[in-house]
């Protein structure tokens, strides 16, 4: 087992590996950004170091620094939580190749053929895995993007290779409209990942998001958590709920599915934990998305349902153990939901908010967990993502969960900031959601129903 394990992030995930690191006797290191220095990892890690100043590129984005602390601190490990480095394949090729340190992710090989979205499909493809219809690389220029979504039929999804977190992703609904959405979802794209290739393909009209959680290990043996309902997302394709499992998925689409995602890792080698993504259409046809190489936001749903510590086992697979189960002995037991708790005003586009928190009282009781950072008197800066907390609940059916969700947002009250709370209410407490009648169309529809018709 590793010696000592440096995170290479901040926020909840951070506070949630280092917890993990104190569980499993294994002293821990945090960084910091100028900003950050009371933030709560840095309080609970065995040692900091900070990184620079307050901006990501200064600091947690910060190549260089980031490798300094790590060599510095003596660790022999470093889990980059989700975000910044922890789908880098160069940041992971220098941790092992330059100083002997271990990546807790997937292999340098497995992060670049899915880090590029077009690469990721042509393994889809060579495993027998359904995709949507479209480009399977790379479309080069605007006419050839014309030229396929006249073949394919409108609309169309113009996708960047690179990233996530729903940017560079256009919906395109006719001819005339491909040029501008083409050249501003390049442009977004080259703006977040440095990369604006894109590919395109057929827009899944009313599609649930769903993803499915795998686990490898290095002697080649992977197996699937069950999957995630993450339907629920705002206008730009962030997500805002998600839940295990999926409420209206059959336990032979279940396998069907589970089964696809285990092919999609094996053919890339991959260990570790890691999530395939799919959309799944009106009529249960599902088709892959992309993969993400690394911890996800909502991961603690499929802990809740399975029971297992996915953190624990990211640092044993990476410590060279074998997965401790095998496919036949996953269980999912109940259901449950988790809310992501975030400093924005869903009226203004969900813009970013920031000040300093003057109350922080948290909901609490049997089944119900939060994942946080903050606390009173933290201060929500500028210059980082806006989620401050995920509210997780898990009860033994979903009308259960639900409830027991609505609760704990009537619990929760933050001042001094304006959260989404008052929004996630609403939303919770919809006929449509209670029902479990949701796709990726829910949230717009919720905001302005009358404009959001064929959505």
């Amino acid at each position: 087992m590793f010696k000592k394990i440096l995170v290479a992030n901040r926020g909840e995930i951070a506070c949630r590996v280092i917890r993990a690191c104190r569980e499993l006797g294994i002293p821990s290191v945090a960084v910091y950004s100028r900003a950050d220095e009371d933030s709560t990892h840095v309080r609970i890690a065995d040692q900091a170091f900070c990184v620079g100043e307050a901006t990501n590129t200064d600091s947690y984005l910060n190549l260089s620094n980031l490798l300094m602390a790590v060599e510095i601190s003596g660790a022999d490990a470093v889990h980059p939580g989700y975000g910044y480095f922890s789908e880098n394949a160069r940041f992971a090729e220098a941790l092992e190749s330059t100083l002997g340190v271990k990546f807790i992710g997937p292999p340098v090989k497995a992060i670049e053929a899915m880090g590029d979205k077009a690469r990721a499909k042509q393994a889809a493809i060579a495993s027998d895995c359904p995709v949507v219809p479209g480009s399977e690389g790379e479309v080069a220029t605007e006419a050839e993007a014309l030229k396929l979504a006249e073949d394919i039929g409108f609309p169309v999804l113009l996708k960047a290779v690179a990233g996530g977190g729903g940017r560079g992703i256009r919906r395109v609904d006719d001819p005339e409209d491909l040029s501008r959405q083409w050249k501003m979802a390049q442009a977004e794209a080259q703006a977040s990942f440095g990369n604006g290739a894109l590919i395109v393909e057929r827009y899944v009209v009313e599609p649930r998001h769903v993803e499915v959680q795998i686990l490898g290990d290095e002697h080649g043996n992977v197996i699937h958590l069950g999957e995630r309902e993450c339907s629920v997302q705002n206008l730009r394709h962030q997500k805002i709920i998600e839940e295990a499992p999926c409420g209206i998925l059959t336990w032979e689409q279940r396998e069907r599915i589970g089964s696809a995602a285990v092919r999609v890792a094996k053919s890339v080698g991959y260990a570790n934990a890691g999530t395939v993504e799919f959309l799944l259409d009106a009529d249960g046809h599902f088709y892959f998305l992309e993969m993400n190489t690394r911890l996800q936001v909502e991961h603690p749903v499929t802990e809740e349902v399975t029971g297992l510590d996915l953190v624990h086992l990211q640092i044993a697979i990476a410590a060279g153990e074998k997965l401790p189960l095998t496919q036949e002995q996953v269980r999912l037991n109940g259901h449950a939901i988790e809310a992501r708790i975030t400093a924005q005003d869903p009226d203004l586009d969900f813009a970013p908010c920031t000040g300093k928190i003057t109350r922080w009282d948290t909901p609490g009781g049997r089944g119900v967990r939060l994942d946080t950072h903050v606390y009173a008197g933290f201060v929500i800066s500028p210059f980082y993502d806006p989620m401050i907390a995920k509210l997780i609940v898990h009860a033994e059916t979903r009308e259960a969960a639900v409830a027991k969700l609505q609760t704990a947002l009537h619990e929760f009250h933050v001042e001094g900031v304006q959260t989404n709370i008052p929004f996630l209410r609403r939303l919770v407490a919809s006929p449509e959601y209670m029902s479990g009648d949701v796709d990726t169309g829910f949230v717009p529809r919720f905001l302005a129903p009358e404009e959001a018709v064929g959505v």
